[in-house]
């Protein structure tokens, strides 16, 4: 069971330098496509045709590229991050979708009035929260009576179990305290949980749904070096590792290989959805 309590360490939120190119080049395409798609497929038919999207944790636009292709284009959407650099990244690449803006916010205090959007979407940035209710009640509080939240969180490392070995085969070169970051976002799936926070945060028709994915052809060489590149433990690696990025990448792929066989490789993903609307002024 993921732990409520849990806190994050503010360095497992630095995703600088080369981190935003690695995240979206290598990870994206295993972990974030499909699960967009999903998103977006969900609450395709809730949104008015004119309506107003916000999105939270947008990160390097992945999700918000799916919403444009889903949606009409009549449908405006306001994708929003935290993070500079994965922000800046999603504008170079996806700055010329129609009716989309990118802006800088924090999701605990959002700079947008009461009531403002027809729906609010947040792909796999829950889990990154300070303060997960204080972040869900901040989006119910923007969000149009009527309107719908929809976002997704990873379920445990067990159920993911090629990050699940990325992570020990990275923790095999560290002589004490190796990165903790894929903890943050595969550590927070308690379905009743996160259910509580939705219901304290004054949601109504709460759904959980479970989203598994047999992701097909992969290179694990690409697998590897987004789990060990494309994230805030890459930065802990360069400093306090007895092993280089390239070396360690390497060792995960063989770790992957000798698992789920040669690449191209298969493996079984598995996140949570949830969906709700905000019934009350």
């Amino acid at each position: 069971m993921s732990n409520p309590a849990q806190k994050i360490d503010p360095a497992h939120v630095t995703f600088t330098g080369s981190i935003p190119e690695v995240y979206d080049t290598y990870l994206g395409p295993y972990l974030f496509e499909f699960s967009a798609k999903d998103l977006a497929d969900r609450i395709k038919n809730k949104i008015p045709e004119n309506g107003k999207i916000l999105e939270i944790a947008c990160g390097t636009g992945i999700s918000t590229y799916y919403l444009r292709q889903t949606l009409p284009e009549t449908v405006k959407i306001t994708a929003t991050d935290l993070n500079p650099a994965m922000l800046d990244f999603a504008k170079n690449k996806h700055g010329n979708l129609a009716n989309v803006t990118f802006e800088i916010a924090d999701a605990l205090s959002l700079p947008f009035e009461k009531n403002d959007f027809d729906a609010i979407i947040c792909q796999f940035g829950i889990m990154f929260f300070p303060d997960k209710g204080a972040g869900l009640s901040e989006m119910a509080r923007v969000l149009k009576p009527g309107g719908t939240m929809a976002f997704n969180v990873w379920d445990s490392m067990e159920n993911n179990k090629a990050v699940k070995i990325a992570h020990e085969t990275i923790s095999r070169f560290f002589d004490s305290h190796p990165p903790q970051f894929l903890h943050t976002p595969f550590g927070f799936y308690d379905i009743d949980h996160i259910k509580n926070l939705m219901a304290l945060a004054k949601l109504n028709n709460i759904a959980a749904h479970i989203l598994s994915e047999t992701a097909e052809g992969h290179e694990a060489a690409n697998i590897a070096k987004g789990t060990v590149e494309g994230n805030p433990g890459v930065l802990e690696i360069n400093e306090r590792a007895n092993a280089s990025a390239e070396e360690i990448t390497k060792a995960v792929t063989k770790a992957l290989e000798a698992t789920y066989g040669s690449s191209p490789i298969t493996t079984e993903l598995q996140a949570l959805v949830f969906i709700a609307e905000k019934l009350d002024a």
